[in-house]
């Protein structure tokens, strides 16, 4: 985000020596006290009117998800054009690796403030209730979203591709009630990463205040492209011929990929409107 223009004020939601998949993990699961204490800060500096967007990822504290939203109404009524970007990280591939007690909180609280919401499928089901077998039923399931509050949701990797591809789904609310909704192949890389859905949706924020909901789209999944390849690459290098890169080796290429981060042109498939 800051590449392509933004100043970022980071809070961290946990404070971990690395991410969740390496077999340990030191650190600690920030709560709502944590938060209450920076946010004070921000207010009594007379600093919360500054922010045009909200953005949150990985929470592991139900309290500090919660704290979360009073957050989101205070800037909201600072700034009525605030955009709240979440990406209600859960699980994937079918489990949870977050608790189970965030998804009411993210369902029944979070969803009514956010503007701009990016689960992955497993999320998606989880938020709504609805398996998704099917185009149709995504499309449905993110109208139960819509109906919460959100003025765009992106599912930003379904099962529903075919053996090369992971097919996105979007579906964004215009001003007129109107909807766009259109669906995207992102080509699979053969390898398994860890931050993708972060990087999403920080490039979706970044480039949808630059461009509309299919343009911006298709410069997150070239920016994702250009960035995982040169990943894999680099992995591959360091694993040796014949062996599997490890999760240290397949840490995200992000600093190498700042000019890409900065101008995609990595060809992606078109979108296709649904």
């Amino acid at each position: 985000m800051q590449v392509l223009g933004y100043e970022v004020d980071a809070i961290n939601s946990v404070q971990f020596s690395n991410h969740t998949q390496y077999p340990h993990i030191g650190g600690q699961i920030l709560k709502c006290g944590e938060l209450k204490e920076l946010v004070n800060g921000l207010r009594n500096n007379g600093l919360l009117c500054k922010y045009s967007h909200l953005l949150t990822g990985y929470i592991g504290d139900p309290s500090f998800l919660q704290e979360t939203v009073a957050v989101v109404k205070e800037l909201k009524a600072l700034n009525p054009h605030l955009v709240y970007v979440c990406d209600p990280v859960m699980g994937d591939h079918g489990r949870f690796y977050t608790s189970e007690t965030l998804l009411p909180v993210y369902r029944d609280e979070v969803l009514p403030v956010a503007d701009i919401v990016v689960p992955n499928q497993f999320e998606i089901e989880c938020l709504t209730g609805k398996k998704i077998a099917s185009v149709c039923d995504a499309v449905n399931a993110m109208k139960v979203v819509h109906d919460k509050g959100p003025h765009t949701v992106i599912i930003t990797s379904t099962e529903l591709g075919d053996t090369d591809n992971l097919l996105m789904i979007a579906s964004h609310r215009k001003g007129d009630g109107s909807f766009v909704r259109f669906q995207q192949k992102i080509p699979v890389q053969d390898a398994v990463f860890v931050g993708t859905g972060d990087l999403f949706a920080s490039l979706l924020l970044a480039w949808s205040e630059k461009a509309d909901i299919k343009e911006a789209c298709s410069k997150v999944i070239s920016t994702m492209q250009h960035v995982l390849t040169r990943t894999l690459k680099a992995a591959k290098e360091l694993a040796g011929e014949g062996n599997k890169p490890n999760c240290m080796q397949l840490e995200l290429q992000l600093i190498q990929s700042i000019r890409d981060i900065e101008t995609p042109t990595t060809p992606v498939p078109s979108a296709e409107d649904i």
